[in-house]
């Protein structure tokens, strides 16, 4: 059994300290304000009992006079010391939550995927809510502290009214402060568990989503619902939870700031009876003791939003510190060179092996979807080489010994089901701005009836997930994308499923002359992609069971005619 590195900093407060580092700044500026802003509230009554004391000595209007300036100097101060406190404090909050929202989208964006067990639903959570909720922690500290300011101010002017007065202040805070550090406790761990299940919520609607079509095809939309409404329910029960808790929290923090403002308010009409104190000291006590309440509970809740800030933080230090799936190399293939498959093992593929010259055209014919889709996913690098047998090696290089860069760079797997983003047709056919084969790609994917179709040509507004396009149309532009981006090697994995035969014929043709002396790779049962190949591959039961060109392939093999003839 080993023994626990107590040394290890912990990933929650290692954020929270980073934030808290890095808006120095702000808080130190926000602190001063806020607590002007309580020293001035404080100094009210103080001087409010003052004034009454001194005026019921010295009757004049000069006296008076002077009391009206000094409140108006205070009530300014209160004003303005709020407002420019605030804007500080809640402008650093926000620059502060963006930053972790970028970091954790950043996190998601990555080459490499990150070793942690969240959907991506879960990580949107993560990057709105839960970095909002960490941020928090801008604000927390200035307002706890300038809360303790009041409080301190006001138990030194009780105090110096009647020792047992501030005292009572005193002892009160701490007794408070005690009995709601439990509670806040327990509001940390209900609401990081109610943020989980939220979380789980969000990614299910995102899965829902993005398989609508094909959950109306074989009725198996009112499953899916159950499903979510079983997830909804348990997110919906955890946060009934932590409003019970919240509640129970508030509920006592406001009944127990009551009792000690009234103990004051009695503690000092006793003392004032029985003559200990004057009039004015009584006035003061009295406002003071009103007044209290409000710093108090800002007092008394800020252990309750630390909790939730570090509820936040540990559930952003779940993607932040999860290490990548796999370490990737550095070393970069050579330029113009081949793609070999040397005795891969993974999931359905069984010691496959073939090789692909370079400015070769291949067909695969995958007789099972699966092995389609496992060697998509293994050239795609998004299988980590070690979970593999075997190796992948581009331009003589293996996959494993190289950057993801490089590969992405030199290699492009355009999968069946390729994203569509909200924005143009152009910036979904160029994300970067940079191809110059726009205008080839729309031709060759046979994208120009879209573009044609609408006034705004290739600036044509698209919704999120293309919903304003047909499932051709999004796989026509996807396919279109993938061509402008004009790379070495090019492994298509069924681009023309959706689209009707005829425009299948157009696509297959194109595509091969625009990939002329480019190395292409296309897995697919489409008889027109398969005729237009140099030579088609035969994937059965996860290996290479026949090569040939495709017409002799439809007249010597019977089990391939059965397969692939339309």
């Amino acid at each position: 059994m080993t023994t626990p590195d107590t040394r290890r900093p912990r990933p929650a407060s290692d954020i929270l300290r980073t934030a808290l580092r890095r808006n120095r700044g702000a808080m130190i500026w926000g602190t001063v304000l806020m607590g002007l802003y309580q020293a001035g509230e404080t100094a009210f009554p103080i001087a409010l009992g003052l004034i009454v004391e001194h005026t019921m000595r010295d009757r004049s209007l000069g006296s008076l006079g002077l009391s009206i300036a000094a409140l108006a100097v205070i009530i300014t101060t209160v004003s303005l010391s709020w407002r420019f406190g605030m804007r500080i404090l809640q402008k650093a909050n926000t620059t502060e939550a963006h930053r972790w929202r970028v970091k954790v989208a950043a996190c998601g964006l990555q080459p490499v995927a990150r070793d942690v067990d969240l959907k991506s639903g879960e990580i949107l959570t993560i990057a709105t809510e839960d970095a909002d909720q960490t941020a928090d922690i801008i604000e927390v500290v200035p307002l706890l502290i300038s809360s303790l300011v009041a409080v301190v101010v006001a138990a030194v002017a009780l105090g110096l009214a009647d020792i047992r007065l501030g005292l009572l202040v005193i002892v009160g805070t701490a007794a408070i402060m005690s009995v709601l550090s439990v509670l806040s406790k327990r509001i940390g761990s209900s609401t990081q568990e109610q943020q989980a299940r939220v979380a789980r919520a969000g990614a299910k609607v995102a899965d829902l989503i993005t398989g609508l079509r094909p959950l109306h095809g074989f009725g198996g939309n009112h499953a899916a619902f159950r499903s979510y409404r079983k997830v909804s329910t348990e997110a919906k029960l955890q946060a009934v939870t932590v409003a019970k808790v919240n509640g129970a929290y508030a509920g006592t923090a406001l009944a127990l700031n009551a009792v000690l403002a009234g103990a004051v308010t009695l503690t000092a009409g006793w003392l004032a009876f029985d003559g200990q104190i004057n009039i004015g000291e009584l006035v003061m006590a009295v406002g003071l003791a009103q007044f209290i309440m409000e710093p108090l509970r800002l007092f008394s809740e800020m252990p309750k939003y630390v909790m939730i800030a570090r509820a936040s933080a540990e559930r952003m230090a779940l993607v932040l510190t999860a290490p990548p799936v796999t370490t990737p190399g550095s070393e970069h293939p050579a330029a113009g060179g081949n793609l070999e498959i040397d005795c891969v093992r993974h999931g359905t593929l069984r010691d496959l092996k073939f090789t692909v010259a370079a400015g070769e055209f291949v067909a695969i014919a995958a007789y099972q979807p699966r092995a389609a889709a496992d060697l998509a996913a293994v050239l795609a690098a998004n299988v980590p080489p070690d979970a593999y047998e075997g190796a992948v090696r581009v331009g003589g290089q293996d996959l494993g010994e190289m950057s993801v860069e490089a590969v992405r760079a030199h290699m492009l797997v355009n999968p069946y089901d390729g994203e569509i983003f909200a924005g143009t047709l152009r910036t979904n056919i160029d994300p970067s701005g940079t191809s110059r084969t726009v205008p080839e790609a729309v031709e060759a994917s046979m994208l120009t009836d879209v573009v044609a179709l609408h006034r705004d040509g290739l600036d044509y507004g698209v919704r999120d997930r293309g919903a304003n396009l047909s499932g051709g149309q999004r796989q026509r532009l996807s396919l279109a994308r993938a061509l402008a981006a004009d790379s070495e090697i090019l492994v298509l994995h069924g681009p023309t499923t959706a689209v009707d035969a005829v425009t299948e014929q157009l696509i297959a043709r194109n595509v091969a002359k625009l990939r002329r002396g480019r190395t292409t790779v296309v897995i697919t049962s489409s008889p027109a992609l398969l005729d237009v190949a140099d030579r088609v591959l035969v994937l059965d039961e996860g290996v290479v069971t026949a090569e040939d060109t495709h017409r002799n392939l439809l007249a010597d093999d019977a089990d391939y005619c059965l397969a692939v003839a339309r």
